[in-house]
């Protein structure tokens, strides 16, 4: 994700948020704050979301459970193992939710995400502020853009709609934050308590994994649906 946070439209926007884009180098995607949180729900799983198939049920369950981990927003660059590599647990941003989230499905987005890249890497953004010339596995699928072009690339789009009805569990929502700055997050089976027809999203935008009501307070710019 990127490192210097624009945040178009959004309250909050405080000392705290400064300070983590202080630690944030610029190979990562920007995520910042939000207000609108919402008490965590207790999970509780159906018979097909402990499944071993890769399901919009099992992802909204594997978002929710992100709930109980303690992660501090820190997207800085580090080398970590390939495949199933990860920065340390207890560090990461809106990227690394989609990611752990879909490894609990035994769907590593760090190696496909990867290979994907190695056979077309023209295809992916290749933003200057990177300065890449062939694909890194440490990063690239941190990237809120290169997520987006694979989601894509595989089957994965779905129409961007104004309608809360047309966004599912297990669904996936990138938002703009201004400038090249874009942010992912996870659609999830718990709605609104200000209005029941829309879905939660769990992310991480600043402070850490949360559910929130935050579906169309920022310009949506992607909508997903993908399930090997």
């Amino acid at each position: 994700m990127s490192g210097v946070f624009e945040k178009v439209g959004l309250p909050r926007w405080g000392a705290s948020i400064v300070m983590i884009g202080a630690l944030v180098v610029s190979s990562l995607a920007g995520c910042s704050n939000q207000q609108v949180a919402e008490k965590p729900a207790e999970v509780k799983r159906s018979q097909s979301a402990r499944s071993s198939v890769a399901t919009p049920e099992r992802l909204s369950y594997a978002a929710l459970e992100r709930l109980r981990h303690q992660v501090t927003y820190d997207g800085r660059y580090i080398p970590i193992a390939y495949p199933n590599g990860d920065v340390p647990a207890n560090m990461g941003v809106c990227t690394d939710t989609v990611v752990r989230s879909y490894r609990k499905l035994g769907v590593d987005l760090q190696r496909l995400v990867y290979e994907d890249m190695s056979r077309n890497f023209q295809a992916y953004p290749n933003l200057a502020k990177w300065g890449l010339n062939k694909p890194d596995p440490n990063i690239d699928h941190r990237r809120v853009p290169n997520l987006k072009a694979f989601f894509a690339r595989h089957g994965g789009r779905v129409p961007v709609t104004g309608n809360p009805q047309d966004y599912q569990a297990g669904d996936l929502v990138t938002w703009s934050l201004g400038g090249d700055q874009e942010h992912i997050g996870i659609v999830v089976n718990r709605k609104s308590s200000a209005d029941p027809r829309r879905p939660l999203i769990v992310h991480n935008i600043g402070e850490g994994e949360k559910i929130e009501d935050v579906l169309f307070q920022m310009p949506i710019t992607g909508h997903y649906r993908y399930f090997p």
